[in-house]
Parts: C-alpha cells; structure tokens; sequence
C-alpha cells in the first residue's frame, strides 16, 4: 500500500517519471496549480495556458497577471506563446525571460477553429515554410530556450513529415506531442504509431501528450515509448487529481482520497474567491471543474446537473457535500 502522503517513505518511493501538466484555459491557471501543488504530489512542471501576441503592441499587462513570479514559485512554470509573428513573439517572449522564466513554449497545436483560421495554433502547421521562416527570425532575437508543443498537423498527420525537417534544423529543448490533428479537436484515437515516427525522427526530446487518462493507460504507453522525455497530463490529471501519485507509485491504492480532495476543492474556491470579483465568476469557473471531477462517479452526470442548478456558493457547496461524505472514488 502507498504510504501516508507527506511522509518521507512516500517521497521515497516515488519514481519520479517526468510529469507535466498540460496547459488548459480556464482550468489549469495560477490559482489551480497552487493549489494542486500544495495537496498532490507527482507533477514536476507546468506548462501555463497561452498568452497571445498582441498586434502593434509588445505587452499587454493583464496578460501577464498568471505568470507573475511571485506567486509561480512553488511549481516551476514555462510560460506558452501563441503568435505567428516573430517580431510579436520576440518582445513578448523577452518580457517573459526578463521576469525570470528560462523556457518559452511555442503553441502549435491549439485545435480551436477560432485560433486555426486566423493561422496560429495548429491553424499554423500546413505551413512549414512559415513556421521556418518564424522560426528563424525569432531564435535569433529572444534571450532564452525555446520548445515546442504541436499537433500531427492540422488536417493530416502526413504535415508531420515536412514539420520535422523544420524542427530538427534548430536549437529546440523538447517538442511536446499530441498525436491527433488538430480537426479531430479531442476525439477520435491517438495515433501511436504517427508518436512514434516522432520519437524516432525529431532529434530533440520528445514529451507525450494526449488521453491519458487513468495508470493502465499511462503504463502501456510507457512501456511502448521508453524513450520519451516526459508525459503532459491534461485532462485525466484535472478529473482525477491523484493521477501523477498513481503513475509514480504504480499503484491505485492513495489513502484519505476524498479528505484530501475535500481540501483541495475548498483552497481552489477561496482561491478563485481572492482573484474574483464577485460569487457568479467563482461559481462558473468550479462548475466547469465539476465538468471534469464528476467523470469518475456513476451519478457523474446527476451530480453536475445538480451542481449546476446551484445560484450562490452556500447552495454550491450543499451540492458538493454528498461527494465529500460518499464512497472514494477516483481509482
């Protein structure tokens, strides 16, 4: 059995595979990560939801506000970029060097129409002769390390063929993967033998990323790709926040699982309570966590509606107090 959490046998025992968590907007922001890292353990990194470029301007201050380092210093942060243009990409990516980060992320793999047709996200991988050019002129103008998170392509997986001549011709950290395209969004298969091309041919490290979801799932594809340099949880991680102890123990046995949660859910609402405005916007923001949180249980479904229908916090958390006192879950 896993030991107590917190104690010194069970940071021992932890193998410590490189996990990362994924980055999701609306879901995995500043407040989210703290609290995350104050009660779980097993994620060494987080890659922060995307910061846009901003067309005839450097910096946009409001943007910054998730990345401000004095509140990132528990759980190391690389701030991500979503540009298609060098000159944007540069300043903002040196204001972020210039607070302290070391690596910036280049998203090319933002599946969402609204993002894609306006050529960035994975809206930008048709075009290797772009993303080259882009490349090129901003390698030579930040400060710092740059990676890549990218899909198989936007329409087709065979983009990857001519995307990987590109990527291998510069200085790159690590190149994180999702195996889809970016018109499947989240549905359909993963496509594992299209990852393992990638693995074999990009010759910087390669991170995994993309459905999973529970510790079978982690540990056939670890077993597959040995060689992968770390594995990005999304949103298996944020339905079940146990998931990184799990792949690190090799067990699905966690003690005190719905004490522990318990907590954790409180310290995420007084958190979004100091960042909010008012109720509505705490309110809204966990119910789309319940989105994710309820996917474990059989009534998942009849508890989200429930929680839903809730129109303050004191009728939210009466919503939420039969999960807390019911069976444990997420195994």
């Amino acid at each position: 059995m896993l030991p107590e959490f917190g104690s010194a046998r069970f940071v021992a025992e932890m193998t410590m595979k490189h996990l990362i968590l994924a980055p999701l907007r609306g879901f995995t922001d500043v407040v989210f990560r703290n609290a995350f890292h104050r009660h779980f353990r097993g994620v060494e990194e987080a890659v922060a939801p995307f910061v846009t470029s901003i067309k005839g301007r450097c910096i946009k201050p409001s943007h910054l506000r998730d990345l401000a380092p004095a509140d990132n210093r528990a759980l190391p942060v690389v701030p991500q970029i979503l540009s298609n243009h060098p000159d944007e990409f540069v300043c903002l990516a040196n204001a972020l060097f210039d607070l302290g980060y070391r690596e910036i992320n280049w998203n090319l793999g933002c599946p969402f129409p609204m993002v894609a047709k306006k050529m960035r996200g994975s809206g930008l991988l048709p075009h290797p002769d772009v993303i080259d050019r882009i490349l090129d002129q901003t390698l030579h103008g930040i400060s710092g390390n740059l990676s890549i998170k990218t899909r198989l392509g936007r329409f087709s997986g065979d983009e990857m063929d001519h995307l990987i001549t590109v990527f291998n011709r510069y200085p790159l950290v690590r190149v994180i993967v999702h195996p889809r395209t970016g018109v499947q969004m989240y549905t359909g298969r993963v496509d594992l033998n299209a990852f393992d091309v990638c693995l074999t041919r990009i010759t910087h490290p390669v991170v995994y990323n993309g459905d999973i979801k529970d510790l079978a799932t982690f540990q056939s594809l670890a077993s597959r790709f040995p060689a992968s340099a770390g594995w990005m949880l999304g949103r298996g991680l944020i339905a079940n926040p146990f998931l990184p102890e799990m792949i690190q123990s090799g067990t699905r046995l966690i003690c005190h699982r719905n004490a522990r949660f318990e907590k954790f859910h409180d310290d995420l609402v007084d958190g979004y309570r100091r960042q909010f405005s008012g109720p509505g916007h705490v309110l809204d923001r966990m119910k789309g966590f319940w989105g994710y949180f309820a996917a474990d249980f059989p009534d998942g479904r009849r508890m989200v509606k429930r929680i839903r229908k809730a129109d303050s916090l004191f009728q939210y958390r009466q919503a939420v107090t039969a999960v807390f006192t019911g069976p444990e879950r997420w195994g």
